[in-house]
């Protein structure tokens, strides 16, 4: 049996497989609704073999979207449709994942399409943005608002009360999107957060948010259910988050229930030079792993062989794919067949198996 294609068992859930979705933002819902665009993109990855399979970036609150034509959990109505989309994926033997987050400084922008500039908060379909502290995420964006003591108690009300619409939406892991220069990775980097309080200054206090948030949402997730935290584990800039942080981190994460860091890098520093090229994230899953955590691989994984090589030397435990996803929704089955392993396919693509 080839690695990729081992179980994996995390607390009450088993993956059939160490494949997963990553987290695609689709910039196709009006006022956070999902709908049948939701259901066939994620329930397709499901049909074509993938173990995991988590929604884009859920807004837990309107203001926390990147754009208006964000996925949403902040309020109830959004229930229902989400709950078609779980129990499609769980009907054909992957398991569904919600990631939670919060835009920050990077919200109200205009879909990529349009564009993908940011709307000023006087601007028709703009809103006022919130930070650490009021440093904008380029010199010619709107500075955000810095968070007081009351908005930073909505932060972690919201988180929580978007888990407990997760759990009646029927997903069984929540990934914290703690990375890409969102709201928790601003907190995190001393690039992005300045603060003088006990939200700033120190690597203990910029992760007291993020510890915070965690606790939150324990306190409504059930225990026997795996919850994961994504991270940038660098911002690939001087003075600001680096890799031994996010090691750090994660011994900390493991010690407060956290169950698997998904490892990617990058997003919050505008020029940012990043050494783009297949596999370069891998490093960094590698090395948070050694802390005895579950870790998740991202960033140009597109071959079988690669991705099988990942998990057989101990680099990671899942893969997560993106771009191939999409260029492909069947890549586990193709995958399986380029490395040998027997997976059940749909009974309706049985005719098409190799």
């Amino acid at each position: 049996m080839p690695h990729l294609f081992s179980p994996l068992k995390i607390k009450n859930i088993e993956l059939k497989n160490r494949i997963a979705v990553s987290p695609m933002c689709e910039y196709s819902s009006e006022d956070g609704f999902a709908n049948d665009w939701h259901l066939v993109h994620l329930g397709s990855r499901a049909v074509g073999g993938a173990g995991l399979i988590i929604t884009e970036a859920t807004a837990v609150s309107p203001e926390g979207r990147i754009t208006a034509a964000d996925l949403g959990i902040y309020k109830d109505e959004h229930i229902d449709k989400l709950k078609q989309i779980t129990e499609f994926i769980h009907a054909h033997g992957a398991v569904a994942g919600i990631q939670l987050a919060h835009a920050g400084r990077k919200a109200s922008h205009k879909s990529p399409w349009d564009g993908g500039k940011q709307i000023l908060s006087d601007q028709p379909g703009g809103w006022q943005t919130v930070a650490p502290s009021a440093i904008p995420f380029t010199e010619n964006e709107e500075a955000p608002l810095e968070l007081d003591k009351a908005g930073i108690e909505k932060i972690k009300a919201d988180f929580k009360a978007a888990t407990t619409r997760a759990i009646k939406a029927g997903f069984k892991v929540i990934e914290l999107h703690g990375a890409h220069g969102y709201l928790v990775h601003e907190f995190l980097s001393p690039l992005s957060n300045v603060r003088t309080d006990e939200y700033g200054g120190s690597f203990e206090n910029r992760i007291r948010l993020l510890l915070e948030i965690i606790e939150s949402v324990q306190e409504v997730w059930p225990a026997d259910n795996p919850l994961f935290v994504r991270i940038s584990a660098s911002d690939w800039t001087e003075g600001g988050w680096t890799s031994d942080d996010s090691v750090a981190l994660a011994k900390i994460l493991k010690d407060k229930g956290v169950d698997l860091v998904d490892c990617s890098s990058g997003g919050n520093v505008a020029s940012a030079k990043i050494p783009v090229g297949p596999g370069y994230q891998v490093q960094f899953s590698e090395a948070v792993r050694k802390t005895g955590i579950l870790t998740g691989a991202v960033g140009l994984i597109t071959e079988a062989l690669q991705a099988d090589s990942i998990i057989q030397t101990g680099h990671a435990d899942i893969v997560f794919l993106a771009r191939e996803m999409l260029r492909d929704p069947h890549f586990p089955l193709r995958a399986a067949h380029e490395l040998g392993a027997e997976v059940k396919w749909p009974l309706q693509y049985e005719r098409a198996k190799w």
